[in-house]
């Protein structure tokens, strides 16, 4: 039997959550915080291992700031390729270095690239995590124009779906304010993916 994801949730209000997978830069993320305060928006950062023990304080602040940490594996590795217990370490060490930071381990994952097997969602859930992908990709990394990034996104929303952005990619901050009152001008409330589920 296949084993899914969740990759948005069944849910009769009008909610929706915005996720920023943190793999690689860090140039950005000061400036999506400061937006997200600024729209009064709590969203879900998934954040690699290395990515953590590069920008601790960009990790510290994101979670100051009451956003959702989710874990995106600790090295970006392509999971399916991965023994249990490889796949295990994965999510460990990562989980380890974010609770040394800000208290609380992760109880969010997504695995690297959407990149899944029966294998990686029941390890996830082994360890009492919920294996979260998205129904929305809003391309950022393909560097659409933020008027591109807002259609696309209210096009395809519903309620309980989850949104996929990147913390590194250009126009992200360009977009983000754009997509947020797009959002809400369709009737959603935005929650961390926490509060979804």
């Amino acid at each position: 039997e296949r084993k899914i994801p969740i990759y948005c949730v069944e849910e009769s209000q009008k909610r929706v959550s915005i996720s920023f997978d943190a793999a690689w830069g860090n140039e950005q993320t000061d400036t999506l915080l400061k937006i997200l305060d600024e729209k009064k928006v709590k969203s879900t950062f998934f954040l690699v291992g290395m990515w953590v023990d590069k920008y601790p304080e960009s990790v510290k602040d994101i979670a100051k700031h009451g956003h959702d940490v989710g874990n995106h594996s600790d090295t970006h590795a392509h999971l399916p390729q991965l023994t249990d217990d490889g796949i295990k370490k994965e999510l460990t060490d990562c989980n380890e270095k974010v609770k040394k930071l800000t208290g609380k381990s992760p109880t969010l994952f997504r695995p690297p690239y959407g990149d899944y097997n029966n294998n990686v969602v029941s390890v996830t859930n082994s360890i009492d995590m919920y294996c979260v992908q998205w129904d929305i990709d809003s391309l950022d990394w393909k560097d659409p124009t933020p008027e591109q990034m807002v259609e696309r996104i209210k096009n395809n929303l519903k309620n309980g779906s989850i949104i996929l952005m990147h913390n590194g990619a250009k126009n992200t901050p360009e977009a983000l304010p754009k997509i947020i009152d797009a959002i809400k001008g369709e009737g959603y409330e935005i929650v961390p993916i926490s509060q979804l589920l």
